[in-house]
């Protein structure tokens, strides 16, 4: 029987726990901070998310900085990788500790994704891609091929980064941008072609 602890009962933790089922996890538990919520997705919520028992560790919370914060306090227990079955990831890719590839996401040849990474449903990731640690590439969002894109970094849903391009860490890109040239500065990026629109990084993420 694989056990795994699921931290954050959200809409997230639910697509997570679907996925860690289909890679045969069949003794599933959440921990959760929100002291009224009992259960997700059908499983029981046990405590809060420094309370985790025996067994492999999946931080399955949208947040960036709280994703990032529970992987490091959980550094010394195993984290798994979930693929769903009908994401199609190249042989060859790497993929880090704690990273969640969602249904109908492209990997292909010759990327490397970090830890900590949530690649969602139907995004893609073109060949030599580099994805620092804890980046989140959002639903229906592409990369082209050889993109860089720093740590940390949200492509919002349905984003475009063009082919050669770096983004450096802690940005985020807006829903539906299209980014064409390199990202050298940390903050918030919006419209077609992507343009700076403050200096803060947006902290809300996935639920």
């Amino acid at each position: 029987m694989k056990k795994l602890i699921i931290i954050g009962a959200s809409g997230h933790g639910k697509v997570v726990a679907d996925i860690a089922m289909l890679n045969g996890y069949t003794d599933i538990v959440f921990l959760d901070d929100n002291a009224g919520t009992k259960e997700c997705a059908g499983f029981s919520v046990l405590g809060k998310s420094t309370e985790a028992p025996e067994g492999e560790v999946f931080v399955a919370i949208g947040n960036t900085e709280d994703r990032k914060h529970l992987m490091e306090y959980y550094c010394n227990r195993s984290m798994p990788v979930l693929i769903h079955p009908n994401a199609v990831v190249a042989k060859d890719v790497k993929i880090g500790a704690g990273t969640v590839v969602m249904a109908g996401a492209v990997i292909n040849p010759g990327a490397k994704i970090g830890t900590g990474c949530i690649i969602n449903t139907c995004s893609s990731v073109d060949h030599d891609c580099i994805i620092s640690d804890y980046v989140h590439i959002a639903v229906g969002s592409h990369l082209c091929g050889t993109v860089l894109v720093g740590q940390e970094t949200l492509i919002g849903a349905g984003a475009t980064v063009s082919n050669n391009v770096n983004v450096c860490e802690n940005c985020t890109i807006g829903a539906g941008a299209v980014v064409t040239c390199d990202l050298s500065a940390p903050g918030t990026y919006v419209g077609v072609p992507a343009k700076r629109l403050s200096k803060p990084k947006l902290t809300g993420g996935i639920d």
